[in-house]
């Protein structure tokens, strides 16, 4: 199989996309197939407004053409909505070719936390975006019911998955968090306003405070939350120490569709206390997690969970099981 795969997320930005994206094709390479990425890396790109390590490409709807031509795959994934999924989707149709397309994000309200504009509106947009693919793959059902209330049925699960020989509970501890006071509260994302961060470190509960990821909200954070720990982003094995450091996972996120930071902390033995909202709702049972409205209720319900059953749970998540998804979702061109 030879597929490309355009995506407007890829290296160096740090995300759930990029990551996922990096795993399947490693995944999909081992098993002998070849994977070409069409990134913004291969174009002139400008910074997003508001997320300027995120760089969009300047393209024109020839140069992606040739790319496409030249490399002359068997099947397409646009795996994004900017400007290089727009170009490539555009082409496809032309050619009357087929694709896949993958809902990532929750694009209609990322834009409208910004703009402060309806939801509705970009909603049009992911429509006529994703309606012309052969299969939107979605990582969960949450996120599948709420794409067929708002027009767009023609989903196919795709999971995520977990590299267990580094998120595993056996790690060493991170030297910055072990000598903090317990229980230890961690975080690990993107600093945006659209992560709800502040619905973590605004809770009572006692203990200490852990923000790990980078940025624009955290220097306003950092401000206004002095008593919190920021350790900046981390990588690899430090970001596995730092979850198994933890005492309880905390995902304020009100916006993701899957959250891969909550399967990577139980896989090292760290329980996780969450909002019953789109992504908890899929991944978390209730012997490894807690999900409440009040999130000091579900950070004190989390802490009397069994580390040992987290990580046994975190452990069935596999990367090998998510390619195998995605190429099952795969369609030829013609």
């Amino acid at each position: 199989m030879h597929l490309l795969i355009v995506t407007d997320a890829w290296m160096p930005q740090v995300n759930g996309v990029v990551r996922t994206l990096q795993a399947v094709t490693a995944e999909l390479a081992a098993k002998g197939h070849r994977v070409d990425i069409l990134s913004p890396d291969q174009f002139r790109s400008i910074p997003c407004p508001t997320y300027p390590e995120i760089r969009l490409a300047l393209v024109r709807q020839k140069a992606v053409a040739r790319r496409i031509e030249g490399v002359k795959p068997d099947h397409i994934h646009i795996a994004t909505e900017g400007p290089l999924g727009v170009a490539a989707r555009r082409w496809c149709k032309r050619q009357g070719y087929r694709f896949t397309t993958a809902y990532h994000t929750q694009f209609p309200d990322y834009v409208a936390k910004r703009t402060r504009l309806p939801k509705g509106w970009f909603w049009r947009y992911i429509r006529w975006f994703h309606g012309a693919s052969a299969a939107v793959l979605v990582s969960t059902g949450s996120i599948a019911r709420e794409l067929h209330q708002n027009g767009i049925t023609h989903t196919r699960h795709w999971g995520r998955g977990v590299d267990l020989a580094r998120f595993r509970p056996d790690v060493p501890r991170h030297p910055a968090i072990e000598r903090l006071p317990c229980p230890v509260q961690l975080y690990v994302g993107r600093v945006a306003i659209e992560k709800n961060i502040e619905a973590f470190l605004g809770t009572n509960h006692p203990g200490s405070k852990v923000v790990v990821g980078d940025g624009p909200a955290l220097s306003d954070l950092k401000r206004r939350y002095p008593g919190a720990s920021f350790l900046g982003a981390l990588h690899g094995d430090a970001l596995a120490s730092a979850y198994a450091s933890a005492d309880v996972f905390v995902f304020p996120s009100r916006t993701d569709t899957f959250g891969l930071v909550m399967i990577e902390a139980l896989a090292c033995g760290t329980p996780v206390a969450a909002f019953p909202v789109a992504g908890p709702i899929d991944v978390l049972r209730g012997d490894v997690g807690s999900m409440d409205e009040d999130l000091a209720r579900a950070i004190g319900d989390a802490l009397a969970k069994e580390r040992q059953a987290c990580a046994a749970y975190g452990s069935g998540f596999s990367w090998a099981k998510s390619a195998e998804e995605f190429e099952a979702a795969l369609v030829p061109l013609r």
